[in-house]
């Protein structure tokens, strides 16, 4: 066993995750502000544990002191996204960025593993602030479809149960498993135009009900109970019906009685307003 501080060791590496983690979520939310849609659906991260970092290095016969250069997952980050067309304008926007620097990818979607498995994985060199000062560090970034990560997760616990040597029959089974999961994510892709514009339509509409409801409120602060009153049962029924089209015309007469209440409240003396 390798006597360093592994505690020291794995710092920087807990660290650059963390710092990533923040960064990709910051840009999932980015783009959802300013084009309704990301490749991003979310984001995780792991540093890789002492064992495995052991056992990889062995496998790989990467020397002890050699471990930062030898072994480049010890920090890793994997971002899913809905469809396979997400991975390839992800990576690109990775590949832009100036806050890291891609090494090399690995493309297991066009060039599936024997197993089965499908993934992209990036390479970079990511550089960390540390108490003595700046450190590059290796990780990988995984992008797969939410299909992809699915399969893999399953994977992964039957290597882990049986010791990186699943029995032939599960083996062949997990393979018919990654293309059935493959195909999903083609047809996925094929209705992609129609799924986004759901999911783009049914955000807009959470967000109008938001904006009603909170404008609602303001209308109780000025002491407009009745016409609050009103406008909650006028939004409850447009909910239950489902003509979710009327919310734009609501929120509309909402945002008008709200200023009108607004500039009554600001002119009249106090306790005159309201019904």
């Amino acid at each position: 066993m390798d006597g360093r501080d592994w505690s020291k060791f794995l710092l920087p590496y807990e660290q650059s995750v963390e710092e990533l983690k923040v960064k990709f979520k910051l840009l999932r939310t980015e783009l959802k502000s300013r084009e309704e849609y990301s490749p991003i659906e979310f984001v995780t991260g792991r540093v890789k544990k002492i064992s495995s970092i052991l056992a990889k290095a062995k496998k790989l016969n990467v020397p002890m002191d050699q471990l930062e250069s030898g072994i480049e997952d010890i920090a890793g980050i994997r971002i899913m996204c809905q469809f396979e067309e997400d991975i390839e304008r992800l990576a690109e926007l990775i590949a832009d960025r100036k806050d890291l620097k891609v090494l090399y990818c690995k493309d297991y979607i066009r060039n599936k593993k024997e197993s089965g498995y499908r993934s992209y994985h990036i390479i970079v060199e990511y550089p960390v602030q540390t108490s003595l000062g700046m450190k590059n560090i290796l990780a990988e970034i995984q992008l797969r479809t939410l299909a992809m990560n699915f399969w893999a997760t399953i994977e992964h616990s039957l290597n882990y149960k049986y010791h990186g040597t699943i029995p032939a029959d599960i083996s062949e089974r997990l393979s018919k498993a990654a293309e059935a999961a493959y195909r999903l994510d083609k047809e996925m892709s094929s209705i992609r135009d129609e799924i986004v514009e759901s999911q783009k339509l049914f955000e807009d509409h959470s967000i109008l009900v938001s904006k009603v409801l909170n404008l609602i409120q303001v209308l109780y602060f000025y002491r407009r109970g009745k016409e609050a009153a009103e406008f909650q049962r006028r939004i409850e029924e447009i909910w239950e019906s489902n003509e979710l089209s009327k919310l734009y015309g609501l929120a509309d007469e909402v945002e008008k009685a709200v200023i009108k209440a607004r500039e009554a409240f600001r002119t009249k003396p106090d306790g005159e307003q309201g019904s």
